[in-house]
């Protein structure tokens, strides 16, 4: 049986593909290695997405694993 993802688990998913095509793009496997790594949007949007999908979109923690 598949697994439904909900909304916050497929924007993360979407923010992931768009992460790893940066990397891809600058031939790297790994944020860390880039010098843009702390200035970087698409970085940002990934971190926020997860972060999204472990608080199920609550502004005050409570993760849901």
């Amino acid at each position: 049986m598949a697994e439904t993802r909900d909304e916050f688990e497929q924007e993360m998913d979407n923010k992931k593909e768009i992460l790893l095509s940066c990397q891809n793009s600058k031939n790297l496997n790994s944020c860390y290695n880039c010098g843009e790594i702390f200035t970087c949007q698409t970085r940002k949007d990934y971190v926020d997405a997860v972060y999204n999908s472990m608080s199920k979109g609550k502004t005050e923690g409570g993760f849901d694993f």
